[in-house]
């Protein structure tokens, strides 16, 4: 597990950016936090990485925002939030994108049971005494999302 400190937006950013360099079709990242913590600004900073920083926005009400990231890649961002029902995921045909580009899904804890075995877990917290800061945990659940740790971490 690797535990990090956002003191701003762009600090959040720049961790996402990071994040990006690492990241390939076939990945998955489930977002976790409270509203506001930063979520879509931590997707907003891997979407930098590809020259799209200004298309992020949240999917809450779309499910799903779709990114051409180069010709042969794809970003799916979900926001799951407002399910109520995990069967709601399979119902849209959200397990017909793993696999198919890198998908990160917000909330992704509501559709634990259709996720893939092996993604990265990253949950961020909101700081009580300062609103800026984040403390963002980024865990692994299998041996490829765990390589890839270990690749941000050195």
């Amino acid at each position: 597990m690797i535990t990090l400190i956002s003191n701003s937006t762009s600090d959040t950013k720049e961790i996402g950016n990071q994040l990006a360099h690492f990241l390939k079709k076939g990945d998955t990242i489930v977002l976790s936090g409270d509203l506001g913590a930063g979520k879509t600004m931590l997707v907003s900073g891997i979407l930098s990485f590809y020259g799209k920083e200004n298309d992020a926005s949240s999917p809450t009400f779309t499910i799903v925002n779709e990114y051409t990231l180069t010709n042969d890649l794809k970003l799916f961002h979900f926001d799951v939030y407002r399910f109520n029902f995990e069967d709601e995921f399979l119902a849209m045909g959200g397990d017909e994108y793993f696999g198919r580009g890198i998908c990160i899904i917000e909330w992704g804890e509501k559709i634990s049971d259709y996720l893939p075995s092996d993604y990265i877990k990253i949950s961020i917290t909101k700081d009580s005494a300062d609103e800026n800061k984040r403390t963002i945990l980024i865990d692994s659940t299998g041996k490829k999302s765990e390589e890839l740790l270990n690749k941000l971490s050195n």
